[in-house]
């Protein structure tokens, strides 16, 4: 399996990334191939200025067209993610997360953005044609500590918030690749006997 990290914090390191980089040693442990990508990655120009033939983004894009899920991770400001973020979704190709399994990782000051990532994320997920968009996890930034340092701290409610939608997310992956191979070996077997 394959998974691609987006870290859509214009900071690093942020509390976002945080919980994107305790994903990666989750995943990495279960054997999934993890490739990490930060808004950093991406030339400013390259964002603000719709840089379709960007180096960078061809990378992103390639690298999504292997993958088998992504996990994105923003923080909330102004009652919406990360615009940089927003900015670098803009430039993927319309049907970028079509058959990926996504995981939306989201923090803010406060509860009070909770629904940031179903209203204003997830729509934008979708309209990229994600195959299945997880119920993923919101952290109130005082759950997170230490975060300048590998591993942070998390409040332990969140660690078990976290852990459970990273099974989710490897449970849903591991139910999108059988169900691929076994109608296409099904298809093959059909062919084979006309």
């Amino acid at each position: 399996m394959r998974v691609i990290t987006l870290a859509g914090s214009p900071r690093q390191p942020s509390r976002s990334s945080s919980l994107l980089a305790l994903s990666h040693q989750w995943l990495a442990n279960r054997g999934v191939k993890v490739f990490t990508y930060h808004l950093q990655d991406f030339s400013a120009d390259d964002l603000l200025f719709a840089n379709f033939s960007s180096p960078q983004l061809k990378q992103l894009t390639a690298e999504l067209t292997s993958a088998d899920g992504l996990i994105v991770a923003t923080p909330v400001y102004k009652a919406s993610f990360s615009g940089a973020l927003k900015t670098l979704l803009d430039l993927l190709p319309e049907r970028a997360l079509d058959h990926k399994v996504v995981l939306p990782l989201a923090t803010a000051g406060s509860i009070g953005h909770m629904l940031a990532v179903d209203y204003a994320l997830k729509p934008v997920l979708a309209s990229l044609k994600a195959q299945e968009v997880l119920q993923g996890v919101f952290a109130d930034d005082s759950l997170i500590t230490d975060y300048h340092t590998f591993p942070a701290r998390l409040d332990p409610a969140l660690a078990e918030r976290l852990n459970e939608s990273l099974e989710n997310f490897y449970l849903a992956l591991s139910r999108h690749r059988p169900i691929v191979n076994t109608f296409a070996t099904s298809l093959s077997a059909q062919v084979l006997r006309v």
